[in-house]
């Protein structure tokens, strides 16, 4: 069998996540968006007027919207216009930023995961190093079976 040559065709890469955020508020009445603290953006590498997958650990509702900038440092994380129908305050939920990256430029690429306590601050960083085709199987690159590590405010 001959081993896949990875090529020039574009791909979806999860470049940045917010981990298991608090959602902060639920405005129905609202242009729509998820409205997210700049610090949290920033670490993340996700930008204003980007479009995120957001994942609501709580209930399982997954949706596409936009960001917009919230107020610096204050851990907001909140969805806005229909969005505010699959969340409530309260509810834990990962924002996802993705890009389209050249299949041939992914090896070697990094994902990062911000985590952050139940006031959204951050309190960790993890930095994902995406294996090449031939590296797939090492030991280091396992990530099977690692449990989440709560972390408290």
């Amino acid at each position: 069998m001959s081993k896949p040559v990875l090529d020039t065709a574009l791909r979806e890469f999860m470049y940045g996540k917010l981990h298991r955020v608090t959602v902060t508020g639920a405005e129905l009445n609202y242009v729509g968006s998820i409205t997210v603290d700049p610090e949290l953006l920033r670490v993340s590498g996700i930008l204003p007027n980007t479009a995120v997958d957001v994942v609501n650990i709580t209930n399982g509702e997954r949706i596409t919207t936009y960001v917009i900038e919230g107020t610096e440092k204050s851990g907001v994380i909140c969805l806005n216009g229909a969005a505010a129908h699959q969340f409530n305050k309260g509810d834990m939920a990962i924002i996802m930023g993705y890009e389209s990256v050249p299949a041939n430029q992914l090896p070697g690429r990094i994902s990062r995961a911000v985590h952050v306590d139940a006031g959204n601050q951050i309190v960790s960083v993890d930095e994902y190093v995406t294996p090449s085709l031939e590296t797939l199987g090492q030991p280091e690159n396992n990530r099977e079976n690692t449990p989440y590590a709560v972390v408290d405010a």
